[in-house]
């Protein structure tokens, strides 16, 4: 049986217990990493005794709840100890419903039966680093021999907050509105004061010309975003920086790329021959949000 919690509803103790001994694991599922990321605004589905969850964060437009990943939040989807097709569907036919959905991203385990449309993730795994080195692409490891006059004038720190908003309030792109940056920073501050986020720069001639955001917990280190300076996104800042944090990591935790549905991300993630890990998402347009909420109030189904 699948029913639906509030959040002052959820056991998190069990929600936690049945997340870290799931076969899906993701860190993006924690209680801590969605409170952040939505401000506590979500629900779960749960299967009998916490057997299974499905964490569901949703917003507000309007006074109607919709269902919406939260920004840099990739995957949730079902956790179980063994993930199962029927009961990812039975999730999903529940989610689909009772929720109006925008945009919900399940997790890379998650299998089903129906046909999803898929995003793309690359992940590399722990192994020795010299042999994750020797994998990468030929022009990645071209890119990454600096120049000697670069190499001579280039260092590589970890920085403040402080000093990594300065830097992403200059160079962020990709961020559809203005309030999202703030909502960025915002979320990067709050990770950073809880010591799961850390900052690394690239230096040339004393400048910040790249910079990374990683995240770290337990297994993965996750890059949550990263940021150049236009001027300098040639000099493979940016390739240095990643290398760097796979070098000092790789051994012990997987690293997460985040993301690679754009071909210039796509391209530039592969040169570090990660593998390829898609992921189904329920995406609808605004048009069929319209339609859904007609639908769903005629029938009473909208949740609160």
């Amino acid at each position: 049986m699948i029913r639906r919690l509030k959040y002052n509803e959820i056991d998190f103790e069990k929600y936690t217990q049945c997340l870290e001994n799931s076969e899906q694991r993701k860190y993006s599922a924690s209680k801590t990493f969605l409170d952040v990321t939505t401000n506590k605004q979500w629900d779960i589905l749960v299967r009998n005794d916490y057997e299974a969850v499905m964490p569901v964060p949703f917003i507000y437009k309007n006074r109607i709840k919709i269902v919406h990943n939260p920004l840099i939040c990739q995957q949730l989807g079902v956790f179980s100890a063994k993930d199962d097709k029927k009961t990812n569907e039975k999730f999903l036919k529940f989610l689909s419903k009772n929720y109006l959905i925008r945009a919900y991203y399940f997790n890379e385990t998650n299998q089903f039966d129906s046909e999803l449309k898929t995003k793309k993730n690359f992940l590399l795994y722990p192994g020795d680093y010299s042999k994750v080195f020797a994998k990468y692409s030929p022009k990645r490891k071209r890119k990454l021999r600096l120049d000697d006059e670069v190499a001579e004038n280039s260092e590589i720190r970890e920085i403040s907050y402080q000093e990594a908003e300065r830097f992403i309030k200059n160079n962020v792109v990709g961020l559809d509105k203005e309030n999202d940056t703030g909502t960025l920073l915002k979320t990067l501050e709050t990770f950073y004061a809880l010591k799961y986020l850390k900052f690394s720069a690239f230096y040339y001639h004393h400048e910040i010309t790249n910079m990374i955001a990683t995240y770290s917990d337990f297994d993965t280190i996750a890059l949550l975003g990263t940021f150049n300076d236009k001027k300098y996104i040639k000099m493979a800042g940016a390739s240095t920086l990643i290398d760097q944090v796979i070098k000092e990591n790789i051994e012990t935790c997987i690293f997460d790329f985040e993301g690679g549905n754009l071909p210039s991300i796509e391209e530039f993630f592969r040169g570090f021959r990660p593998e390829l890990k898609p992921y189904a998402v329920v995406e609808n347009s605004i048009k069929t949000l319209i339609k859904d909420y007609a639908s769903f109030f005629a029938r009473g189904k909208i949740l609160g």
